[in-house]
């Protein structure tokens, strides 16, 4: 989930790789059960080997790594865990859109507008005006998605203010911007441009799913919580 610019030749690439994935993705979404837990498992499994690989190289001090590990196969292992036990394609799409539009909107006010880099030393690409764009994305998204949901209503679908999911919006943002530049962090540290290059024009699985891992350990536990019964078992 990075905001790396790309050179103009690599956009055909990029662009075919995105319409591969959001296939390969959607039909799992659609499938459901054993099958999204499948492909849920494959790519955290896939994200974690990568993360496992980036922390080898960022350190040769035994007891760091033994630690950082421990702390990836928690940190990837967790939330894909949390996206197993939902049992509701609603929740899983919010969270997931959510995260999507964030990267959606980043990307494009970014290269738009430009302006002030966020940290400069960790990922020179980041700036605050990419970060607006990605609080807009993900606003936007939860609106639609309230929107959407309650178009079966009796008189309609409501017309939610959307103001009221600016705060949401913006935590998810913040949540997504901060796994982002901890990978990049992770990324510098060990020298590398991408985590892999396993995705043409997009790089490795951590790179698409950076973001997302803290949204959706605690948007998801935060939902989860609340609604019990979108949950397995």
């Amino acid at each position: 989930m990075t905001q790396a610019q790309p050179k103009k030749s690599d956009l055909g690439v990029r662009v075919a790789s995105a319409i591969v994935m959001v296939a390969v993705a959607g039909t799992a979404l659609w499938l459901g059960g054993w099958a999204l837990d499948l492909f849920i498992v494959a790519v955290a499994a896939a994200g974690l080997y990568e993360l496992a690989v980036l922390i080898l190289k960022a350190t040769n001090k035994a007891v760091v790594r033994i630690f950082a590990l421990l702390a990836a196969v928690a940190y990837v292992g967790f939330a894909a865990w949390v996206l197993v036990q939902i049992n509701a394609l609603p929740l899983l799409l919010m969270i997931i859109g959510s995260v999507i539009c964030v990267d959606i909107g980043a990307y494009f006010s970014g290269r738009t507008i430009g302006g002030p880099k966020i940290a400069p030393s960790i990922s020179p690409s980041k700036t605050w005006a990419g970060l607006l764009g990605g609080v807009a994305g993900a606003t936007l998204a939860l609106w639609l998605y309230f929107y959407i949901g309650t178009m079966d209503h009796k008189v309609g679908p409501i017309a939610y203010p959307i103001f009221e999911f600016l705060p949401f919006g913006a935590f998810i943002a913040l949540l997504a911007q901060a796994g982002d530049l901890f990978e990049s962090w992770l990324k510098r540290k060990a020298g590398v441009k991408d985590s892999s290059s396993l995705i043409p024009g997009h790089g490795g699985v951590l790179d698409r799913i950076d973001g997302m891992l803290p949204v959706v350990i605690v948007a998801g536990l935060v939902l989860i919580n609340i609604y019990p019964h979108w949950l397995n078992g």
